[in-house]
């Protein structure tokens, strides 16, 4: 066994959970360009957002400058009863390997939500309850986010209106009535309760939705039902300020044992995960402090990074919310009905585009057979059944342990395991009885997504 004088289980003492967040976008050379108005074309600012989102987060949304930013002490009250989460070195994992390479993983699915996603959704409640809101609309395809989110919302006593992707509303059912249970509404999208919905439903018959349009109906509710405000749980700038927290504590954890990671490794759909793992780690290297390789892993199926445009898009799919810029499919893609794995999102946080267009990470797309042949493997060695999504991160992990095997490196790899699989099962039973097949969208349906990017000045299709 590799050296036993780092424990299993890196704790952290509740006196050293992270007191602020950090904003990575302080030390960005190059800050992620502005949310557009669809209509205008314009920049928008503070009073655009207003109608769609909480004050005090369209105020975190629009910060470029404040590299810290102080947690409420109630936010920190509520962490308290997750966090800090464990850093965990995969010892059993490197002895089947068979590798020199030290492996650890930060696990967030230590909560009743099963993932990070809690970090963002109690502060995205909190802000919602301290204006005075009745409550909030937000959309979820797996169903972590939605899930996080009904917890918070109870907790605080506020409304919870879900959209949830179609297909995942009738393959994840367990995660569905956790939902109800915390006391929130789910509906399947597309639904026929907005206008939107409705369109969608007309104009693709049969559609098994993708999270674009759910994003679409969660923001017709919010904006034509006063005392609401929408919610998002990945791509904005303020969810990866809230899942700083994640690298925070990993960094604090390393460095107790003076640690320092060669690769660092993260799942990437909308974002929130890896934005919140590689933070003040990217900060490291935005300030030339310290270099490390940090690897976006993304599903071939959906693969934004790898074969995405860097360009102006609609954040869903009704093409009523703001531009962003990023790597996107499309704010029309969906994708195929048969990929299980989750990371459904057309697009990428602006920050991380922005990031990955100048150079300073990379990014991998994986087809979804191989990444549950690694989240098997890795549940057999290390006794957690992994979340699909966190499995992406788990192949590339032990794809570059593998490398190290055969180099003889020594290298220390770190990623993201954003929580457990344990809602997951229809998609486990699809891999086991053979019945999942991997589906990777050719050029030529990339290029029609493309072909209806919206017109900006400057930006060619």
């Amino acid at each position: 066994m590799a050296n036993e004088s780092i424990p299993y289980k890196i704790y952290l003492s509740e006196e050293e959970l992270p007191q602020t967040w950090y904003n990575v976008r302080a030390d960005m050379k190059v800050k992620p360009a502005p949310l557009l108005n669809p209509g205008t074309g314009e920049p928008m600012g503070f009073e655009d957002l207003r109608p769609v989102f909480c004050d005090e987060l369209i105020r975190q949304e629009l910060d470029n400058d404040t590299r810290e930013i102080p947690i409420p002490q109630e936010i920190r009250n509520f962490y308290k009863m997750y966090r800090p989460s464990p850093l965990i070195r995969a010892y059993c994992l490197e002895e089947k390997l068979k590798t020199p390479a030290k492996i650890y993983y930060k696990f967030e699915g230590n909560n009743t939500s099963g993932s990070h996603k809690l970090n963002s959704a109690i502060a995205q409640a909190y802000y919602a309850k301290q204006q005075g809101l009745k409550g909030v609309t937000t959309e979820t395809g797996a169903g972590q986010w939605g899930t996080a989110l009904s917890m918070a919302c109870s907790y605080l006593g506020l409304d919870c209106k879900v959209f949830m992707v179609k297909c995942s509303y009738e393959q994840k059912p367990f995660r569905r009535e956790v939902m109800r249970t915390y006391g929130a509404s789910v509906t399947p999208s597309p639904s026929d309760q907005t206008r939107i919905g409705q369109k969608i439903l007309s104009d693709h018959p049969g559609t098994t939705g993708s999270l674009g349009c759910a994003i679409s109906e969660a923001v017709e509710v919010a904006t034509s039902h006063p005392g609401y405000r929408y919610v998002l749980g990945s791509v904005l700038n303020q969810v990866l300020l809230h899942q700083s927290v994640i690298g925070v504590e990993t960094k604090t954890a390393l460095d107790k044992y003076g640690i320092v990671p060669d690769i660092i490794i993260g799942c990437a759909g909308g974002g929130s995960n890896l934005g919140g793992l590689i933070s003040p780690f990217m900060g490291q290297k935005l300030r030339g402090e310290q270099d490390y390789r940090i690897i976006a892993v993304e599903p071939a199926s959906c693969p934004s990074f790898t074969r995405g445009r860097f360009a102006y898009d609609f954040c869903d799919t009704g093409m009523v919310c703001p531009l962003s810029k990023m790597y996107t499919l499309g704010s029309g893609f969906i994708p195929s009905p048969s990929h299980a794995g989750g990371l459904r999102y057309h697009g990428m946080s602006a920050i991380l585009s922005q990031l990955y267009h100048d150079g300073y990470m990379e990014a991998v797309s994986v087809e979804q057979t191989k990444v549950f042949e690694a989240a098997e493997q890795f549940a057999r060695v290390e006794g957690i059944l992994p979340a699909p999504e966190s499995s992406h991160a788990i192949r590339v992990a032990i794809d570059e342990a593998l490398k190290c095997k055969e180099t003889g490196e020594e290298k220390t790899i770190v990623f993201g395991l954003t929580g457990t699989g344990y809602f997951d099962m229809v998609a486990y039973e699809k891999f086991h009885n053979g019945e999942m097949h991997d589906s990777i969208p050719t050029d030529a349906e990339l290029l029609e997504s493309f072909s209806h990017l919206p017109a900006v000045p400057g930006q060619s299709k």
